[in-house]
């Protein structure tokens, strides 16, 4: 019979506390399903008791939610960013580490813009994820609007996204840089195709991103605009290695910008 530790024992505080560690430092990434109360219990070495106790005191503090999918942290501020090595989302974003981006980003549950419906073969006015992202310089200069529509394949097959479902029109700034990570760790390889379009008469920039998986199926449309004339946008990839045929053909991302 396993041993019940009171609740005012100060062990799954301490419990807790490295947990909320571990989730803010990246250990055990933001978004992401937490791991069981055996593994958790394994690796804190502490009883399964123990741990269901941490968790609770974090759900009280609105920190981890529990859903059928399991545990998941709900922490507010910016995620651990994503490796080098996956596209950063959405295109455009700045790094998650440029201290002079103003960045704001909100998700609904609506019909999207009836040309990312067409693209992701969603019937008209038929409601899906809609994510929307603006970022400026500190001074307001380099504005950049992204607007991205998820399809119902993404929603179905991504659990880190369909949870966000429940949590669309809600306040807060949600942010999905690991979005094309979740998908790659669902299974998922990941075929872009990015459009840029100039406008000479306004001298904006319209970046169109394409997502597809290993079926053709549409996975996600973002658009971006952008002033071309306050900015130039660096595109940077990364070829994975040879030992890796399946993993990804590219991996890029949209890095930096500078006024011109």
């Amino acid at each position: 019979m396993a041993r019940t530790i009171p609740h005012d024992h100060p062990m799954y505080r301490r419990i807790a506390k490295e947990l909320l560690g571990e989730l803010r430092d990246g250990t055990i990434p933001p978004g992401e399903r937490l791991p069981g109360e055996r593994q958790l219990a394994e690796h804190f070495g502490v009883s399964r008791v123990t741990v269901r106790q941490a968790l609770e005191v974090l759900r009280r503090d609105g920190l981890v939610e529990t859903d059928r999918r399991g545990s998941h942290a709900v922490l507010p501020g910016t995620p651990v960013a994503a490796p080098a090595t996956f596209l950063a989302f959405p295109v455009g974003a700045r790094a998650a580490d440029d201290p002079s981006a103003v960045e704001q980003a909100t998700l609904s549950w609506e019909p999207p813009p009836p040309e990312h419906a067409e693209a992701l073969g969603l019937a008209p006015h038929r409601p899906t994820l809609v994510h929307r992202y603006e970022s400026a310089a500190a001074d307001g200069r380099g504005l950049r609007v992204a607007v991205t529509s998820f399809s119902a394949v993404a929603l179905t097959e991504v659990e880190e996204l369909a949870r966000y479902h429940s949590r669309a029109d809600t306040t807060g700034s949600p942010r999905l840089r690991r979005a094309y990570d979740w998908m790659r760790r669902a299974g998922l390889t990941l075929h872009h195709r990015d459009s840029l379009t100039l406008h000479d008469d306004t001298r904006s920039l319209r970046v169109t991103r394409r997502v597809h998986d290993q079926y053709a199926r549409p996975l996600e449309i973002t658009d971006l605009a952008m002033d071309a004339q306050q900015e130039e946008l660096v595109y940077a990839f990364t070829l994975p290695a040879t030992e890796e045929p399946h993993a990804g053909r590219d991996s890029a991302r949209w890095v930096h910008s500078r006024a011109l």
